[in-house]
């Protein structure tokens, strides 16, 4: 004896009318989508920015960067390339973690590798190229030389250790290891690269 067949299934049948109805469901459920990824990725890249913190240096080879003399002048830079990363030396008109005082001034080295994609970052001077191309000016009026990364529009602070302070970019440059040999400037030390935040 052979058990009956089932009941064949019905398919059930949407018509236009019910689909009208359901419409609005569509750009309602994109349009809360949209905002709420807007609202998580702005709260990221405002709030989710990382703090230098204590110099965590590498080992790397000495290598010499440059002559004192070259530093004379506060915001005074020379680029090099240190354990095969282009690096920046400036002359600060402070002192940060990780720089080095040096006749009357501080020394700081910084990765120029941008932590958010790994675009090269630039020294700039100009607070109103800060202002117009980058969209950012340092808050209370303290306008002084930024590095800024072009690709994405990233700012990072020398006087707060290479701190990202604006942009895409979370986390902080890593800083250069230095030491004064005589009259010259020497690189001994690097901090690892970051992860990229992109």
């Amino acid at each position: 004896m052979t058990d009956p067949a089932p009941p064949p299934v019905r398919a059930r049948r949407v018509t236009r009318r019910a689909l009208l109805e359901r419409w609005w469901l569509l750009p309602v459920a994109g349009t809360l989508g949209t905002f709420g990824y807007m609202g998580w990725y702005a709260s990221r890249v405002t709030l989710g920015k990382r703090a230098p913190g204590t110099p965590a240096f590498q080992d790397a080879p000495a290598q010499r960067v440059a002559a004192l003399e070259d530093l004379q002048a506060t915001w005074a830079e020379v680029t090099f390339t240190y354990a095969g990363r282009p690096c920046t030396l400036l002359r600060l008109p402070s002192p940060t973690p990780g720089s080095l005082g040096a006749e009357g001034g501080y020394l700081a080295g910084f990765s120029r590798v941008c932590t958010h994609l790994g675009c090269s970052v630039n020294l700039v001077r100009d607070a109103e190229v800060l202002a117009f191309a980058f969209n950012y000016r340092a808050p209370g009026g303290q306008d002084h030389p930024q590095l800024g990364c072009r690709c994405h529009y990233s700012v990072f602070d020398p006087l707060r250790a290479g701190e990202a302070v604006f942009g895409k970019a979370l986390a902080p440059l890593p800083r250069v290891r230095l030491e004064v040999r005589g009259p010259e400037v020497w690189a001994t030390g690097i901090e690892p690269a970051p992860t990229p935040s992109g």
